[in-house]
């Protein structure tokens, strides 16, 4: 029986290299469009207890007989896996969804294997560089498989995944259909991804077999140099691939590439790249990360829907670092965490925007604050363990704004 995939219209990820940034760090974004209703945590996984094996969103796995990082993970409440995160050594990832033609045996994703967002968690749990995390996922996928329903209510809500994955010195895409994937190395310039297979002809790393493979399942006839994407795609949004490549190419020509600039891409609702509480399919969570291979690494999440009314919270690994538990979900039906909540009735239902305006002059001023921060520290001023409870504070002081 063939199965029917459903055409995803959601997610954005991107990324700009050094020197087109802003001390020439890697800026990395994303958006995670989501089912409606559905609550996204920020949670931080640290020193996490190993067993022999690992339960994930479906099924067991065999776990890791190395030692895990550290990981920020901004991920859908219900679920194992995450849609982006971060590790303590400067790996960062996100996911999105993508159609293609391999849709059976192998590659029937109604079959429960492993999420795209379980092999996100899992590259940075067991990646320490970029490429070493795609290493890890593809080792797992071609192990495991992917496959399953991506929303807790919705068994239709089923798909393959790409990935965009960055350290401070690359960034790799990833794009996958069934267990047979091609990956792209990107060294300069920027990237970005959107529910559509992009990789064409530059493929720096495959599935072994790959070629066989696709000229075995009839979409590529053996002729010519092989282009990934026209052998698997079966369709994807070109319109905001297009958007969101415009977007950084005209951020990219003013001036060097900064996160306030990142931001501004998420926030972006023409293209549709920014999506509203009341669409089926709203923005639940989005992540900025500048990593930088001289300094201080910085992670931002809103950890709430809509980053056109949320504020960027930064995060930054330091040996006793944490995360506010305010942005964690208990343990209940509708897994709503405090901060969600309160978002809720003050931004989204309120639409409350002297509060938008306080947020976003407090996310400046948490901008301007970092970036000092950053030369005090380089100059042996600051020490790493002031920022131990930066985003705990940051939540804080939102949730004492929204009284």
């Amino acid at each position: 029986m063939k199965a029917t995939m459903q055409l995803p219209r959601s997610c954005d990820t991107f990324v700009v290299l050094p020197p087109l940034t802003k001390n020439n760090v890697m800026i990395f974004g994303k958006n995670s469009d989501r089912p409606q209703n559905e609550v996204q945590e920020v949670v931080l996984s640290k020193e996490r207890v190993k067993n022999s094996k690992l339960k994930c969103t479906y099924i067991t796995i065999d776990e890791s007989p190395k030692e895990l990082n550290n990981v920020i993970l901004s991920k859908p409440a219900w679920m194992w896996g995450a849609e982006m995160g971060a590790n303590d050594k400067n790996v960062v990832i996100g996911n999105e969804a993508v159609w293609t033609s391999n849709n059976e045996g192998e590659g029937d994703a109604r079959q429960k294997r492993l999420l795209g967002m379980d092999l996100v968690r899992l590259g940075l749990e067991r990646g320490s560089t970029a490429e070493e995390a795609l290493d890890v996922i593809t080792s797992l996928l071609e192990k495991y498989g992917q496959g399953g329903p991506c929303s807790e209510n919705d068994d239709s809500h089923i798909y393959h995944n790409s990935f965009l994955i960055a350290d401070c010195k690359e960034a790799w895409v990833l794009e996958t259909s069934g267990k047979l994937w091609a990956a792209e190395k990107i060294i300069s310039g920027y990237r970005n991804i959107s529910n559509g297979l992009t990789i064409r002809t530059k493929i720096d790393k495959h599935s072994e077999g790959l070629l066989e493979k696709a000229m075995a399942l009839g979409v590529w006839n053996g002729k010519g140099k092989f282009d990934f994407s026209s052998a698997f795609s079966s369709g994807g949004d070109e319109k905001r691939q297009k958007e969101g490549e415009r977007l950084l190419k005209e951020s990219t020509e003013v001036g060097p590439f900064t996160v306030q600039d990142m931001f501004n891409v998420l926030r972006h609702k023409d293209s549709g790249i920014c999506r509203s509480c009341d669409d089926t399919f709203p923005t639940q969570g989005s992540q900025v990360s500048s990593l930088s291979t001289n300094s201080i690494s910085v992670h931002w999440f809103t950890a709430t829907p809509d980053p056109s009314i949320s504020y960027f919270k930064p995060f930054i690994f330091t040996p006793n670092a944490q995360v506010s538990p305010l942005t964690e979900s208990p343990k209940e039906p509708k897994r709503e965490h405090a901060l969600y909540k309160l978002h809720g009735e003050h931004m989204v239902s309120a639409n409350n925007d002297k509060i938008s305006e306080v947020l976003r002059d407090m996310e400046r001023g948490c901008l301007h604050e970092i970036d000092e921060f950053i030369q005090k520290y380089q100059q042996n001023e600051k020490t790493i363990d002031e920022m131990d409870n930066l985003m705990n504070k940051c939540v804080e002081t939102e949730v004492k704004l929204y009284g």
